[in-house]
């Protein structure tokens, strides 16, 4: 079956509710505007019930089908809200209007998709069961589908499996993919706090320079992937801040660096872990110095549940067509906070086509509205296929 009839009627209004939420962007926690939008518009489309305040800010809607009553199963559908602290370089009618803030990853089609989604199921009911439209805040870092989870979320909604969408630069829109395992890896925050000597840049034989020091542990740290993890793993380690000094004639006492390292296996996370800790400390001991290792374990590997990932491919298929859904996708090092959700039930994550448009987290990028009728319909038939009337 291709787009629903009835959602493709929709595609107005939740193109103008995306223009709406991207024109106002909101970070992390701090979505009371998006979820006060949300919430509204759940309560205006006649949902059994509506909570809000999961997880701090989140926003959860219940809809029964038209056989609830009779023991039918409880699936969740998770969309997220934030945006990102950067400034948007787009010309667009509804370009942001909050300096220093942008919807650069697409959460606020996202949210949109699975509002014309609850819209569309609160309207019809036709299914057996209870489907649950979760909004969450804080993906971009501030582990809001853990909080939610934290917060009862599976438990209190009785969700016994849950699904999650992201739109993906690069592959055609009205195209779809996914892979059962690991689809997205583990994200770990790297920080390093170096002591050495400070003095004049005159006389650096009595320093110990923490700049020098900074810059042999970079490279040092980058054999680990090369040298340490096996070839047919997957591993990174990037090293994207570096803060040492305040003028140009001192050599300072400390410096920190702060990165990230991402991984697909819970035995390359480890040895990670472990390697950076013995390079560090290692190399910055060849000059002197010393090296703390602040290694935080934050989002954990997103594994789609194997039978939950074939049923969302054939979902994906009826909208798409078989040969538009790819469902043996390559990983990709990226990270997600649906895995905490991934964690406490079985489901499955999918990516949603946004065609030629700017990469994830770029200034110039913008959900592509042509998704739109594509991924609302993905959820709508998700519903009615895991739960027929």
């Amino acid at each position: 079956m291709p787009i629903v009839n009835r959602v493709a009627d929709f595609h107005g209004d939740i193109t103008a509710w995306r223009h709406d939420i991207h024109a106002h962007p909101e970070l992390l926690y701090d979505v009371n505007r998006t979820a006060g939008i949300v919430a509204d518009k759940l309560r205006s489309f006649g949902c059994d019930e509506v909570v809000t305040g999961i997880g701090r800010t989140g926003v959860v809607g219940v809809i029964h089908g038209n056989r609830a009553g009779e023991g039918g199963r409880v699936i969740g559908l998770r969309a997220d809200m934030d945006a990102l602290p950067i400034q948007e370089a787009n010309d667009i009618p509804y370009k942001s209007t909050v300096p220093g803030k942008m919807h650069a990853c697409g959460h606020d089609g996202h949210t949109a998709m699975l509002l014309g989604a609850a819209r569309y199921l609160a309207e019809t009911r036709n299914f057996n069961g209870t489907a649950v439209v979760i909004f969450q805040p804080a993906e971009e870092g501030g582990a809001g589908g853990k909080a939610m989870v934290q917060d009862g979320l599976m438990e209190r909604f009785r969700v016994e499996e849950v699904y999650g969408m992201h739109n993906y630069p690069g592959l055609p829109v009205g195209q779809f993919a996914l892979r059962a395992g690991p689809l997205m890896a583990a994200a770990d925050r790297i920080t390093i706090d170096i002591e050495g000597r400070g003095g004049h840049a005159a006389r650096p034989h009595v320093s110990i320079d923490t700049v020098l020091v900074g810059a042999q542990i970079i490279n040092a740290i980058q054999s680990i992937v090369s040298r340490n993890v096996d070839p047919l793993e997957a591993a990174v380690v990037s090293i994207c801040v570096f803060q040492a000094g305040t003028t140009d004639n001192v050599i300072p006492q400390t410096a920190q660096l702060r990165g990230t390292a991402r991984s697909l296996t819970p035995k390359v996370r480890d040895l990670l872990e472990a390697r950076l800790q013995q390079v560090i400390t290692g190399t910055a001991q060849l000059y002197g110095a010393t090296a703390k290792l602040t290694y935080r374990r934050d989002y954990p590997i997103t594994r789609n549940h194997e039978r939950q990932a074939a049923f969302a491919a054939s979902v994906a298929a009826q909208v798409a067509g078989r040969e538009r859904v790819d469902d043996q996708v390559a990983p990709v090092m990226g990270a997600e906070d649906f895995s905490f959700m991934l964690e406490a039930r079985p489901g499955a994550f999918i990516f949603v086509g946004n065609g030629a448009s700017a990469g994830l987290h770029h200034p110039a990028y913008d959900f592509n509205d042509e998704t739109i009728p594509f991924g609302t319909s993905y959820w709508v038939k998700l519903v009615e296929s895991a739960m027929p009337a």
